[in-house]
């Protein structure tokens, strides 16, 4: 068996999604008034030494465990109360406590979203919103894609599409459901040839484009200053094959998750000023991928710019 396993990074639909909620992320229901903003940086610490050969869960003792860690500074912007930018730029360390390959480091993908809150609607006891996210990341760095499952990303640009429905009672509980289409682009390999359902003499890959869905279920306490949720996310490919017994996984393989996660996101004040959020990922089901499972810690700032 290939010591190789397969690992694909999305910075805001994916993998490791990063629950940062505070500033509002493209998957929540929150937005910054206009004129504010919010400086984020969250730590995140994901592991695996269980990963799935298509849908086959299997072990390799020559990675042993497989960790990611992320450092990443996010702005958010409040253009008007209704539209919001978001800029977000990671820094990713791969390594493994088994193995002769060494892992890597170095900024990943800068991200770039646009969200946009088109319904509002106060009734008795509840709030129902509706939003549009339109997001676009290209790699920082000139990583290389084909390299996992150290690889820091899958080096294509993506344009991300989401839609975000969220019914919130007055007292605090709230139901969220967002779906979004994401298009991905193609990606070099550092070889002239591969095998995909057939021979490819190229070194350009396609990575498959997915479709991304999160609920979320939680509320708030403490008169606003304190929030709890648990989420489940699902990411499914539209393409792609699947690793091959005896080979290396490669950023056409067709990649599908199931996540459950859970955060809390604390204020020292209602309204902004200074926040601290917490939050917990596991992977149950997938294909072709590591099953992570991950923590991450994050401290944000909030203030009037204009």
């Amino acid at each position: 068996m290939n010591l190789k396993s397969r690992f694909l990074c999305l910075l805001f639909a994916c993998s490791g999604i990063v629950q940062l909620s505070s500033a509002q992320t493209p998957t929540d229901g929150l937005m910054m008034p206009k004129g504010e903003i919010c400086v984020a940086v969250v730590y995140e610490d994901a592991q695996w030494d269980h990963y799935w050969e298509g849908t086959y869960l299997r072990t390799n003792g020559n990675i042993g465990t497989f960790d990611r860690k992320m450092l990443m500074p996010m702005i958010v912007g409040g253009i008007t109360d209704d539209i919001n930018v978001i800029v977000s730029l990671p820094y990713v360390k791969t390594s493994a406590s088994g193995g002769q390959i060494a892992g890597i480091d170095g900024f990943q993908d800068f991200a770039i979203s646009l969200k946009a809150r088109f319904v509002d609607k106060k009734m008795e006891k509840a709030r129902l919103m509706a939003f549009g996210n339109l997001s676009f990341s290209t790699p920082a760095s000139n990583y290389l894609s084909d390299y996992m499952p150290f690889s820091l990303g899958f080096g294509a640009n993506e344009l991300g599409m989401r839609l975000i429905g969220q019914y919130e009672l007055d007292k605090g509980p709230y139901l969220r459901a967002s779906v979004a289409y994401l298009v991905r682009g193609t990606t070099e390999a550092e070889r002239n040839y591969y095998y995909q359902d057939g021979s490819y003499y190229t070194s350009t890959m396609d990575v498959p484009n997915a479709w991304n869905g999160q609920v979320a279920l939680g509320s708030w306490f403490l008169d606003k200053k304190l929030r709890v949720e648990a989420n489940l996310t699902m990411l499914n490919s539209t393409s792609g094959d699947d690793i091959r017994v005896y080979n290396s996984p490669q950023p056409t393989n067709k990649v599908e998750f199931d996540q459950v996660g859970g955060l809390a996101q604390y204020y020292l004040k209602k309204g902004g000023g200074l926040g601290f959020l917490a939050y917990y990922n596991h992977m149950f089901s997938g294909r072709n991928m590591g099953q992570f499972s991950g923590y991450g810690l994050g401290v944000t700032y909030q203030f009037k710019a204009f």
